[in-house]
């Protein structure tokens, strides 16, 4: 049977992808520095889903086909980690295609990449 082991985002700049993907989610280069081309990230504290990131001149889809949904306790722990995402360099993305009662809001990355912090106690 498979199973996933490794998400892939194409970006252009991998050190600072990396910097962002392994603030944003506690996760660090499994061999050590990025290189130029590709890193794998790895959680700094046990088991997870490693990221990849991988240097691409693909241009960064405005509705992408394929992306990434990062869970939250609740309403408060998603407000609290959305402005920290913002901090750390994501910026808040004009979806246009919120539901009347979204559970999630729709971010990018540095280098464009979507993303969406989800509130997984909305009962929506």
């Amino acid at each position: 049977m498979l199973r996933i082991g490794t998400v892939v985002l194409g970006v252009q700049d991998v050190r600072r992808a990396a910097e962002f993907w392994g603030r944003a989610l506690g996760y660090v280069p499994r061999d050590g520095e990025p290189s130029q081309d590709w890193v794998v990230l790895v959680p700094v504290d046990g088991p997870g889903t490693p990221v990849a990131l991988g240097r691409s001149v693909t241009p960064v889809q405005e509705h992408p086909r394929v992306h990434l949904d990062l869970y939250a306790d609740d309403a408060a722990e998603q407000a609290d980690e959305v402005e920290r995402l913002v901090a750390l360099g994501a910026v808040r993305v004009d979806w246009d295609s919120y539901p009347e009662d979204p559970d999630f809001v729709v971010l990018a990355d540095p280098e464009g990449n979507r993303f969406c912090v989800i509130d997984s106690s909305h009962g929506g």
